[in-house]
């Protein structure tokens, strides 16, 4: 489907156009990724992010939605996740009520009995709110962390994503008038199956640059001294090269970054970085191969090469 067919704007006539909203929202992307997302909104195509926990896939959703001026809704995935947590389920509750209200009431019962399977007593979830045709406004659809959920589900999601409709055997299919901008996040603990891929634009995020890290931190975090930004981004950037169950991303960076400010750091010290470990990393295995290195030789070799 391409753009012309839908009625609401994006507002983006080039790839520039988006990289410098996506700025804007504090969110530097590389042209790479600009022209993934461009490409996402100008033919409203679901965007399939990869990469490593951390490094800013769930936030392009929620930047888009702002930039959008739109709703952002979520679907978080996990094992074992169904239509009814997903999709839809009917609300029993109020349908026993509307029943035993039948009972005594002088009313054509079969006819009233059809009501109860109908758009009254249906409660959505999010991908049904989604492609909800009352929708005036297309959201911003994020299917986050879609490896952590089962082939089974992935299957179902094939059909929303080739025809933005789902089908509801009591009431029939319910099509999107408004399709909305999908995103859908993996971490890649399992392959996602190729005929969803199909389907998708693609773009792996990986970790950012040195540089990169480092400009995401003075724009994220203004108030931080220079002198330690650059100390931390060469810190996390020599952890990368470590041996480390999970290397910190992007957003343990910025969490990091905001203890070392909380306790009043201009610089980095060996008994700051102790201290503050537990926000970088996440692993009780990691925290220990790192606390029992020479921490105060590494941040004397990471203070001589800047």
């Amino acid at each position: 489907m391409e753009q012309a067919q839908f009625s609401q704007s994006t507002n983006f006539a080039t790839i520039e156009d988006v990289q410098k909203a996506m700025f804007s929202q504090q969110y530097i992307a590389d042209r790479s990724l600009a022209t993934a997302v461009f490409l996402a909104l100008k033919r409203r195509k679901p965007l399939l992010l990869e990469g490593e926990p951390g490094v800013g896939k769930t936030e392009i959703a929620k930047v888009l939605a702002s930039l959008l001026n739109t709703r952002l809704i979520r679907l978080q995935c996990y094992e074992g996740i169904d239509v009814n947590t997903a999709v839809y389920e009917w609300n029993y509750t109020r349908q026993m009520l509307h029943i035993r209200l039948l009972e005594t009431a002088d009313v054509n019962r079969q006819e009233e009995m059809k009501e109860i399977f109908g758009p009254d007593f249906l409660m959505q979830r999010p991908l049904l709110q989604a492609i909800d045709p009352h929708n005036t406004q297309a959201p911003v659809l994020l299917i986050d962390e879609l490896d952590r959920s089962d082939e089974e589900f992935e299957a179902y999601l094939l059909e929303l994503l080739s025809d933005f409709q789902i089908t509801i055997p009591e009431i029939g299919t319910i099509q999107a008038k408004e399709p909305p901008f999908v995103i859908i996040t993996s971490n890649r603990t399992r392959e996602i199956h190729d005929a969803l891929r199909r389907r998708c634009l693609y773009y792996w995020i990986d970790y950012p640059t040195l540089e990169k890290e480092y400009q995401i931190i003075l724009t994220r975090m203004p108030e931080a001294p220079e002198r330690l930004s650059k100390q931390v981004t060469s810190f996390v950037h020599e952890l990368r090269s470590m041996d480390l169950y999970k290397a910190p991303g992007i957003s343990e960076t910025l969490d990091w970054m905001s203890s070392l400010l909380a306790l009043d750091q201009q610089e980095l010290t060996e008994g700051a970085v102790r201290d503050s470990l537990g926000a970088l990393l996440k692993y009780q295995d990691d925290l220990l191969k790192i606390g029992g290195l020479d921490i105060g030789k590494i941040i004397q070799k990471l203070r001589g090469a800047s």
